[in-house]
């Protein structure tokens, strides 16, 4: 129920409105790197000052507009501008619904052939990341189509999917982003049981590590941590082939540890004023994670907005059940 809570608020209007208006006066900053590229290059320089590569994703996404996406796609391009001319360690992540992919699929790919052709100029990589399900094979059509051109392209495997396993071996010879998984998907193609997540999760980095290119171990889990510490240590795996990920402003101290004893660590970093979808999924995906936060980020404001929307969607639920029960 507080996944659905969660999933729930990601995709209320009026909170997201709420959110751009207030920007990170809601205390966003502690989760976001800055509304703009001057903000997100100081944020990137700060980490690599501490060893820590980024992965830099400019927010927004479920676009349904060309104007909206071809905006997406020049700040895109602006970023890849700034991360050269910084000379910062850095790589692009983007959403393929950002770019126009809900709009038309050649119009979606033309601009990610773009983002990935200026990037391929400049040895930076571009991840492509996955979203829910009615999405994914869309998605994997754009890189497979990219890949045909250029080699430095990825994308994310999501373990919580029950065709997983298959889309890893497909994609072992990529560069891949391991992670669990954000979005409510039905139960006929995911699993819905954290236990079944975990030890597939496990079970695909494993794999991949074994079997694959370059894996990015996206997890904020310690025990996964130690666990995957262990298995490359058994394995004698190179520490050259895999990093681990994090997402900016979340376990703070875990990431300095990690880079500290001579991991590669690399931070996801997003940034812009849509940042409210995103960070709901983020407690979605991990109720943990509101934990790790909420000092930091729910001030009397934000409180009251969550409170409001928690109240509203509490009712709801119980007003649906009184109707069941009428029945």
């Amino acid at each position: 129920m507080l996944k659905d809570f969660f999933i729930s608020l990601s995709q209320n209007q009026f909170l997201n409105n709420a959110a751009k208006k207030y920007g990170l006066k809601m205390g966003a900053q502690n989760v976001v790197a800055g509304t703009n590229i001057d903000e997100v290059m100081k944020s990137i320089k700060e980490l690599n000052a501490q060893g820590i590569s980024c992965t830099v994703d400019n927010l927004g996404e479920f676009v349904f507009k060309e104007r909206e996406a071809t905006e997406a796609k020049e700040q895109i391009l602006k970023v890849i501008e700034a991360i050269h001319e910084h000379k910062v360690d850095a790589h692009i992540s983007l959403k393929p619904t950002q770019l126009g992919l809900d709009i038309d699929y050649s119009f979606c790919l033309n601009n990610l052939r773009e983002i990935v052709d200026r990037a391929n100029n400049y040895g930076i990589f571009v991840n492509i990341d996955m979203e829910d399900t009615s999405h994914l094979q869309p998605s994997f059509d754009v890189l497979d189509d990219l890949s045909r051109e250029y080699d430095n392209v990825g994308t994310v495997i999501q373990a919580y999917l029950l065709q997983a396993d298959q889309y890893l071996e497909k994609y072992k010879n990529y560069r891949l982003r391991i992670v669990k998984g954000a979005y409510k998907e039905p139960i006929e193609c995911a699993y819905q049981n954290k236990r079944d997540i975990d030890a597939n999760f496990i079970k695909l980095i494993e794999w991949h590590l074994l079997n694959g290119k370059f894996t990015s171990i996206a997890t904020h889990d310690h025990m996964i941590i130690n666990h995957v510490k262990d298995f490359v240590k058994r394995n004698n795996i190179p520490n050259e082939q895999y990093e681990f990920q994090m997402l900016y402003g979340f376990r703070k101290e875990l990431q300095l540890k990690l880079a500290s004893e001579g991991y590669n660590f690399c931070t996801y970093v997003p940034f812009g004023n849509d940042w409210y979808g995103y960070f709901m999924r983020r407690l979605a995906e991990r109720p943990q994670n509101l934990n790790l936060v909420a000092k930091q980020v729910f001030n009397k404001r934000t409180n009251t907005v969550i409170g409001v929307a928690a109240g509203a969607f509490l009712l709801g639920r119980l007003t649906k059940n009184a109707k069941k029960n009428r029945k």
